[in-house]
């Protein structure tokens, strides 16, 4: 029986530290490239918050539901069979991991390259390239640096995003950036398709709000306190990156926003060069760390996947000195260099054929509910989604316009992922038959 200690406030701070990333350094200028409108700017950002908020209050009752397994691949498996827990962990391994793994190191580079304004495209993949070989090899021997800074890291990125929400607020100058909040300029021919499109950067930002629901057996009053804390959680995350979005644009005209892949040092450095840098420097050391961590981490995904028997065996051998999963790490930095070279260290092509994978799966995931609902009825639910089920309906259909959207506007970063997940059915049959 897992015990049950975990209060609103300590469920709030977890769906808020997960939902926190580097995205936000990183994504808005392919933002505004699909929306260049600073009212649809906001737009897009709220309705991120509205997929990430009904999304947590549906995998709030799939999470209380399976509290001790605690992850997608098991809703996926326990609602449609094996074949969909087996592709879940597939993506997971070849897309969603790797190519965020690939996407974090891109956005690193990019944001060394204020301090070398010459560097070359191929430096900076480069760059990318070694970043994550080093730490991995750092993790691989069991030098935990990740443990002992993530808080430094953490603290890091949440002084950053602090300094340019006030600095845009109190050095806004609207002679030298003119902003205009009407809907009649830069509107884009197909708005619902911008939108979507505009949500690819977003989604990216604000991914991780899934992490939270998984403790929902470990909390205090679960029905109450586990909803309100998703919800306190997912407006937190979207004020504030509304807000420093909009000190983005307090600080930078739009057309500079969407032509730069470091929108948070060049936004500072219109008020002195030296802050600019220094923000440059905290952005690049806070995602470093995350790198850290997550060359470190998501490998034990696939490790707990094999030691369930839902994925490749090998994946589970743990080095008997060391005391890490080898073969998982090294899979993983393997195939993170094969995208990260595949998509030419492009952060905006990675992250697309990222999130694409990603919120695919996670739609189908919150449909998950309405099949337990059926198959289920009589299960034990801590949690039960608010507003059920309409709000479960919202993310789902959302989800699955933006993945529409995404394979209609960028095939050239979805259909790769498709034809992965095709060649990670054929896997499945092979080991299938292979095991009789």
């Amino acid at each position: 029986m897992l015990q049950k200690k975990l209060t609103l406030y300590g469920l709030t701070m977890i769906a808020v530290g997960s939902c926190i990333g580097s995205g936000i350094f990183a994504t808005p200028g392919q933002i505004v490239s699909a929306v260049p409108n600073a009212v649809l700017v906001l737009a897009v950002w709220a309705l991120g918050g509205v997929i990430a908020l009904t999304g947590a209050l549906t995998f709030s009752e799939l999470g209380g539901m399976f509290p001790k397994s605690g992850g997608v691949y098991v809703y996926l498996k326990e609602a449609y069979g094996e074949l969909a827990g087996f592709l879940y962990g597939w993506v997971i391994l070849l897309v969603i991991n790797t190519g965020a793994l690939a996407g974090l190191c891109a956005a690193f580079a990019e944001y060394l390259k204020i301090f070398v304004p010459g560097m070359s495209e191929g430096a900076k993949t480069g760059i990318a390239a070694i970043t994550m070989l080093v730490l991995t090899g750092i993790n691989i021997f069991g030098v935990n640096v990740s443990q002992g800074l993530s808080n430094f890291f953490t603290t890091l990125k949440l002084l950053a995003i602090a300094a340019i929400i006030v600095a845009g607020f109190v050095f806004f100058d609207s002679a030298k950036v003119p902003l205009d909040f009407s809907l009649g300029e830069n509107l884009p021919p197909n708005l619902a398709t911008a939108m979507l499109t505009g949500l690819i950067g977003v989604l990216f930002s604000v991914g991780g709000w899934h992490h939270a629901s998984y403790v929902a057996g470990e909390a205090l009053d679960a029905p109450r306190t586990v909803p309100r804390a998703m919800f306190l959680g997912v407006l937190i995350v979207t004020g504030m990156y509304m807000l420093v979005n909009l000190a983005y644009m307090l600080l930078l005209p739009l057309e500079a926003i969407a032509s730069t892949r470091t929108v948070a040092g060049d936004a500072i450095a219109t008020l002195a060069p030296w802050g600019g840098k220094a923000v440059a420097v905290a952005i690049a050391l806070s995602i470093f760390g995350t790198i850290s961590i997550y060359t470190m981490s998501a490998p034990r995904i696939y490790y707990a996947m094999a030691e369930d028997g839902i994925f490749f065996k090998q994946l589970a051998w743990v080095h008997p000195r060391w005391r890490t999963p080898v073969v998982a790490m090294l899979v993983q930095v393997a195939w993170a260099l094969a995208v990260l070279l595949f998509f030419q260290g492009l952060f905006d092509k990675i992250i697309t054929f990222v999130t694409f994978m990603d919120i695919a799966f996670m739609g189908l995931a919150g449909a998950a509910i309405y099949v337990f609902r059926k198959k289920l009825p009589a299960a034990e639910r801590p949690v039960r989604a608010w507003g059920y089920p309409v709000v479960p309906a919202i993310f789902v259909l959302i989800s699955a316009a933006f993945a529409v959207n995404t394979l209609l506007e960028r095939p050239e970063q979805a259909v790769p992922g498709l034809l992965i997940l095709v060649l990670g059915v054929g896997v499945y049959f092979l080991l299938k038959f292979l095991r009789k």
